[in-house]
Parts: structure tokens; sequence; C-alpha cells
């Protein structure tokens, strides 16, 4: 896998090699292959593309039902959804693979627990378009890498999202407009926000850096770190400049606001 010098999961790796057919499961999601190739993904962390297809307005969610009642014994739901004329074939693969890439970047994020393999073990969604292990890991690569050069700050994705005022003349587009609007209590996590707007979650998380980039959403400050033991004399402790230059232009930016 040469796209990955350090591959995100070397099971995956291995699995893909292996041309393994089971489901990967990891503490925050878990990957579903055939042949060693990705054909679907879920995780806590993001919606799943029933909230996507149905709180998207895509789909009546008794029209999901169904499909799930008559198909899903069949593992057949989104081939279900195409011939009962509810979906596009084009409409399901771009949704569906949405929905692979935005669980796989979760399922696929950093943790010391247990990797684990069940061989055979399929999806009742089915097969829609299969996506190979190296594509898979190469995109949550780049979506780690964009979140941190809009906002190197991870707190805001787990946190609360608590909107602050706009500067004067400080405009927002419509789909911010929309998430900071349904974040006005200041209680929803990004996490909640996604489905409850239902739109992915790593674009949500984009989004809600990118307003904390822009001072529009507070940013929670960093834990008191733990006392380190005493250093010799001669030690020198110098901040990572890029750090430190980041925190200073937040804060000059939140005291305009």
């Amino acid at each position: 896998m040469s796209a990955v010098a350090t591959p995100v999961s070397p099971m995956l790796v291995r699995l893909a090699a292996e041309k393994a057919t089971g489901a990967l499961l990891r503490d925050h999601g878990t990957l579903y292959l055939v042949d060693g190739r990705v054909v679907h993904a879920e995780s806590p962390a993001a919606p799943g593309i029933d909230v996507l297809l149905t709180t998207g307005g895509r789909l009546p969610r008794e029209g999901w039902d169904e499909a799930v009642d008559r198909a899903g014994a069949h593992r057949a739901v989104g081939r279900f959804l195409v011939d009962s004329g509810r979906l596009h074939d084009g409409e399901l693969e771009i949704c569906h693979l949405g929905a692979v890439f935005d669980a796989a970047f979760f399922a696929l994020s950093p943790t010391g627990g247990p990797t684990r393999f069940r061989y055979g073990v399929g999806h009742w969604f089915g097969t829609v378009r299969p996506v190979s292990a190296e594509a898979v890991e190469r995109e949550t690569v780049r979506r780690r890498e964009l979140l941190d050069a809009v906002w190197p700050y991870a707190s805001v994705d787990t946190a609360p999202v608590v909107p602050r005022p706009a500067a004067p003349g400080q405009t927002v587009g419509a789909r911010r407009r929309a998430l900071l609007a349904a974040a006005d209590s200041g209680e929803r996590t990004p996490a909640e926000l996604a489905r409850l707007l239902g739109r992915p979650a790593f674009h949500t998380l984009l989004d809600v850096r990118r307003l904390a980039a822009a001072g529009l959403v507070a940013t929670p400050t960093d834990p008191e770190p733990v006392p380190a033991p005493p250093l010799p004399s001669a030690a020198v402790r110098v901040a990572d400049p890029d750090i430190a230059l980041l925190r200073r232009l937040r804060d000059a930016l939140e005291a305009h606001l």
C-alpha cells in the first residue's frame, strides 16, 4: 500500500491482501469486507445511510423501513431501494459511498482497544460499490490532515458546539448558518448536530472547525497539564512556535468579537 506510508490499520491491509470476507471490528466502528474490499462501514459517531437518506429528505422513513423489512434478511436493502423505484442507481451509489467514507473515518481513528475480524459476516444493506482498502486508508489520512490544517484543536470535535457572536461585517454561508442555528442552545456535539441535520459527521466536523477558526464557535480550553518532574537548570523549554502562534491568533480574534 504505497499511497499510505504507515497504514492506518495494519490488519485492514492484511485482510485486503488475503481477499478476506467478513467484519473488521474496532472500538469506534466496523468495516465490512467482501473479497478484501470495503463494502460497508458504520460507526456510532456517524449517521447511518438511513439518516442521510431520510433526515436529509431524499427518502420517506416508511420507504426505508419497508426496504429493511422486505430485503434486509437477503442482504439486499440497497438493491431493493433501486428496484422499487425509490432511488436511482447513481443516487444510491453516491450516498452509500459518502456514508462508507464517513463511518470509516471514525472506525479507523486511533484506538488502544483490540481489533478483531469475524470471517464470513456480512451486512444487511448489501453490496453497492466495493472500495479498495487502499482508497479508504488514503481518504482517512487526507481527512485527518484537512481537519488539522483548518484548526488544529481536536477538542472541538467532541465538545458541545457553543456559538459566539459574529464580528461586525462577518458573514456566514447558509450551510453553516443552519449549523449554528441548530447549535443555538450550546448543548449539542458535532455528532448530534450531524444526526439532527441529516449530514455526514465528517463534513459537520469540518464546518465546526472552520467556524471555530473564524471565532464563531468557542474552542474548549485545554485541560491543565499534569505537572512534570523538575528539569535540570540548564534545560530550557521552548513552546512549539506554530502552536503558540495559533493560540495567540485565536486569543486576538476572540478579544475582538
